[in-house]
């Protein structure tokens, strides 16, 4: 049986405005089985945060200063391949097929999602997280 924390789905918040920050951490802090583990306001201090908190699912704002989110999710899946990446913004979907080869998110939504919609597609990043590394613990006890 599973501990109670390692049964909390890991999340990583990054946007720059902080009332979105602050908003989203009060939304998933009073969901059960998740556990924000940070909040930062740039690629630059997301890829930091994943090295110390190695969060199962960012949120991810595009649109940020010192480092946005199209770049950072380059450098975070390189370090931290099963972390799962949603890219969360107000992007029309016509500027994400321009930046198609630009990125490695996992999921898309737009910031006009409504709230048990993004908590349920967050959960669903978090189970595939889960699988993926079930999946690789099984392979190695094999070999």
């Amino acid at each position: 049986m599973l501990s109670r924390e390692s049964s909390n789905l890991r999340i990583l918040i990054v946007d720059d405005h902080e009332l979105t920050r602050l908003s989203l951490q009060l939304v998933f802090s009073i969901q059960e089985n998740i556990h924000v583990v940070g909040l930062a306001s740039n690629g630059q201090e997301a890829i930091e945060m994943v090295k110390c908190y190695q969060p199962d699912v960012i949120v991810l704002d595009l649109q940020m200063p010192i480092m946005d989110g199209w770049v950072a999710s380059n450098y975070i899946k390189d370090i931290s391949p099963n972390t799962q990446i949603l890219a969360y913004s107000s992007v029309d979907e016509v500027s994400f097929g321009k930046n198609k080869t630009q990125h490695k998110f996992d999921q898309i939504c737009k910031k006009d999602i409504p709230t048990m919609e993004l908590i349920t597609l967050v959960r669903h990043l978090g189970q595939r997280v889960r699988y993926f590394s079930f999946s690789e613990e099984k392979f190695n006890s094999a070999y």
